[in-house]
């Protein structure tokens, strides 16, 4: 039969394009070439991904290390400017403290007053000018000058200013000391109080010459209004109320301004003083900074190649940037003049450049980052901007005091602070192409030995699939003895082996297929049947169970205290409810009555379910027996049942236990004992009172004996009162949102709704507790026993 189906396929020609090995080398040696190219793909795709990775990696990498160097960079230039405000103050409050305390000391000042005027390098030789209608010494320690609205008629100071020019002359000893000493400063004053406001100054200038050219009209107008308005008046409202401080320090800073006697740029630090009895404020002590020293901090920050940093106050003022920082951040400056001050006003909001006029300054003091695009050249560079803000201060604003915080800013050229990176992501690229290249090469040369290796085997696998064609047309033909003989031990020859299995199977199955047909249905019937009778046994299981738990539901809500039991305990409404989460619940709660006594119980076992309900109908059985015993003590009661409780736990094998607390009442008192929840005790007034018990008692059925553990609190309960107790199925009822109901929103309601009855005390908590729940499930039990006193 074989050599007839050979007879019918003529051989075809090896070089032939109807040959099977011409097609078997076209197709291979396209599979294979699909499949290189598949490979190669995804060899080119992994390194690309590689690429992309590990440039994101470093990127990232890179990224968090060059924020972490500008947060911590910035943050330790706040801190150094912040110690610098701080040193300042610490001296004008030192230079205050020496001037408070003469003031305090009446005597004293007085005493040193005299020690300095009878000394000639220390007194003050005060000499009236008529022209100008002011008095001011000749050079000394200070230059104090005493203004015309001060003078009598003779020119002469009036006998009050002579008083405190005399009392302030300590100022000569104290002042030149602190200036030599301590932070760089330029000036430390004195002024007196609104009515005698004398002004005392070291190092000695021509003060009043100076005033006067600068400030026409000074001269006749008082010192404070004319110069500080609102400054006196604030520290005023400062007095007996030290809420009213914007920032709690008594210093007040002024905003940077043009100083009139030096020409300086300055920032002025005023510290009150007070008068003996601190019901008004008794003058000022002052010092004045350049600029430059809080400046210096700024301009020499150094950020890449051309990166700044700039300091503006909450509104937006640039008060320090350097020459290039006015540039890049498109700054427009103005003159703002005042009755006494002069200043230049170079704010944010006015910037030419829109990002920096919209840029929100941060009002905490976390470090901001964030990229804005600045006009540089005509096109839009990304710069990345640092805000930090400063320790907060009291501020004149130019009328009144208020709270002010100024922000310390970083700009840098994203470009410069990336640099890295950039070169980092170049280096990749680079990488990247190259091995791109090699593995195009590496394709070509494996696809020439394709070729050739296909061409090699496809003469030696022609003859055995030959041999399998003509044994698959006979099989096809229904000769299912047929056979392959495929000497070698290629993959060739293991499909010749599997069609010989495939063959042999082929006749079995066609032999045998009824027989197996009917054993394959025979064991489906009875797998059937089984699955059938699991079915009916489980059904009749879960019917036993559900009455099982049913009847221990209605056991359980059985025992609970009765409307008429509680009715009928005089003086005291008691109201409780029980909601289980599942069939069956764990908690506690039982109201026993003997004589005027009453012995409220509420607790929680552990879980919730058939054993926890269980374990709860102990309780209230032992419970029960102990009350009718006559147990009076409440820790020897809490005792007795604990070794109860304890010895089923072992007998049962159960791992329960609970929580549980009594409350003992008689005579308007409340002896509270055992660990539960929080007890709320609202009084008549409304005033909520929380009791905790967690050192008065231990978890009953834990331990054999809790007699070390268990103790007791006594409280008043008097008409109007409230208690109300509950386990934690209510504080930790979840929302739909997942929030808790919580014990503050438990002590919110009972206080809501204290003027109720009992009954109506619960309803209204447990409507508050269902309308908080809303569409969500109950997950434990919910218990809630209402105790209010007639």
């Amino acid at each position: 039969m074989t050599d007839a189906v050979q007879a019918d396929s003529p051989r075809v020609p090896w070089f032939s394009f109807k040959s099977f090995r011409a097609k078997f080398v076209v197709v291979v040696g396209a599979a294979i070439i699909f499949d290189l190219m598949l490979a190669g793909g995804v060899a080119i795709w992994n390194v690309q991904n590689l690429s992309r990775d590990a440039t994101r990696t470093i990127g990232d990498g890179l990224t968090r290390a060059s924020q972490e160097y500008l947060d911590t960079y910035i943050e330790t230039t706040g801190r150094r400017a912040d110690s610098l405000l701080a040193q300042v103050h610490s001296e004008v409050t030192t230079l205050a403290n020496a001037m408070q305390g003469l003031i305090d000391s009446p005597e004293t000042s007085n005493a040193i007053g005299a020690a300095v005027e009878s000394n000639p390098a220390l007194k003050d030789d005060l000499v009236y000018n008529p022209e100008a209608k002011w008095v001011q010494n000749a050079p000394g320690k200070s230059v104090v000058s005493v203004w015309g609205y001060l003078l009598g008629p003779d020119g002469a100071p009036l006998p009050a200013v002579r008083d405190e020019i005399s009392r302030s002359s300590a100022f000569n000893l104290i002042a030149p000391g602190m200036m030599a000493t301590g932070a760089p400063k330029l000036q430390l004053y004195y002024v007196g109080p609104k009515d005698r406001p004398i002004m005392r100054t070291t190092p000695y200038t021509d003060q009043a010459q100076t005033f006067d050219r600068l400030y026409p009209g000074h001269n006749a107008a008082n010192f404070w209004d004319f110069f500080f308005p609102g400054v006196y008046e604030g520290w005023q409202g400062w007095i007996g109320n030290s809420t009213a401080r914007p920032v709690a320090s008594n210093i007040v800073t002024t905003a940077p301004y043009v100083d009139a006697i030096t020409g300086a740029l300055i920032v002025s630090f005023f510290h009150p003083l007070w008068t003996k009895d601190r019901s008004d404020v008794a003058g000022m002590a002052a010092v004045d900074i350049t600029l430059e020293q809080l400046s210096s901090l700024v301009t020499n920050v150094t950020i890449a190649e051309t990166g700044f940093a700039f300091l503006t106050t909450s509104q937006g003022n640039v008060t320090t940037v350097s020459d290039a920082g006015v540039g890049a951040l498109g700054l427009v400056s103005s003159d703002v003049s005042g009755q006494g001050v002069t200043g230049v006003s170079r704010s944010l909001r006015s910037s030419t450049q829109p990002a920096i006029a919209a840029l929100k300054l941060p009002t905490d003091q976390n470090t901001k980052i964030e990229t804005v695009f600045l006009e540089k050249d005509g096109e839009q560079v990304p710069y990345i901007v640092v805000l930090r803000q400063l320790e907060p201060t009291n501020l004149w604003n130019g009328s009144t005091i208020v709270k002010e915080a100024m922000t310390l800013g970083f700009v840098v050229p994203q470009r410069e602070i990336y640099a890295a990176l950039i070169a980092a992501q170049a280096d990749i690229s680079n990488a990247t192409n190259r091995i791109l290249n090699w593995q195009l090469a590496a394709f070509c040369i494996s696809l020439l030995i394709v070729f050739l290796a296909v061409y090699a085997i496809s003469g030696r696998i022609t003859a055995g699939l030959s041999a399998l064609a003509d044994a698959a047309r006979r099989l096809q033909a229904k000769d299912y003895s047929v056979r392959v003989s495929i000497p070698t031990r290629d993959e060739v020859g293991a499909v010749g082996v599997a069609f010989n299995k495939m063959a042999e199977e082929i006749r079995y199955h066609t032999e045998n297929l009824e027989g197996l047909v009917a054993e394959r249905t025979r064991e489906l019937g009875k797998a059937n049947e089984e699955i059938t009778a699991l079915n009916a046994r489980l059904k009749s299981e879960n019917l036993r169970l559900g009455a099982e738990l049913d009847v221990a539901r209605h056991i359980q809500m059985m025992v609970l205290p009765k409307s008429s039991e509680l009715g009928a305990i005089p003086r005291i409404e008691i109201a409780g409810y029980m909601e289980p989460a599942d069939e069956v619940g764990g908690d506690y709660y039982d109201v026993l009555q003997d004589g005027n006594r009453v012995k409220v119980g509420i607790g929680d076992v552990t879980g919730h379910g058939l054993e926890s309900g269980v374990l709860m109908l102990m309780v209230q059985s032992v419970a029960r027996a102990l009350q009718e015993k006559g147990g009076g003590d409440p820790k020897e009661f809490l005792e007795v049942l604990n070794r109860a409780i304890y010895k089923n736990i072992e007998r049962t094998r159960t791992d329960k236990h609970l929580s549980l607390a009594f409350l003992d009442y008689e005579d308007r008192r409340v002896t509270l004992s055992g660990q539960h929840e929080e007890v709320i005790v609202v009084r008549g007034e409304g005033e909520v009172e929380r009791i905790d018990t967690v050192d008065l008692g231990f978890p009953i059925g834990l331990e054999s004996d809790i007699a070390s553990f268990v103790g007791t609190r006594d409280f008043h309960f008097d008409s109007g009162d409230v208690i109300v107790l509950h386990t934690d199925g209510v504080t930790e009822a979840e929302a739909p949102s997942g929030e808790l109901f919580g014990f503050d929103r438990l002590c919110e309601s009972a206080r809501r709704h204290r003027n109720g009855s009992a009954d109506e005390i619960k309803d209204g908590i447990i409507s508050d507790l269902m309308a908080h729940i809303g569409s969500q499930k109950i997950h434990d039990d919910i218990t809630l026993v209402v105790m209010r006193h007639r």
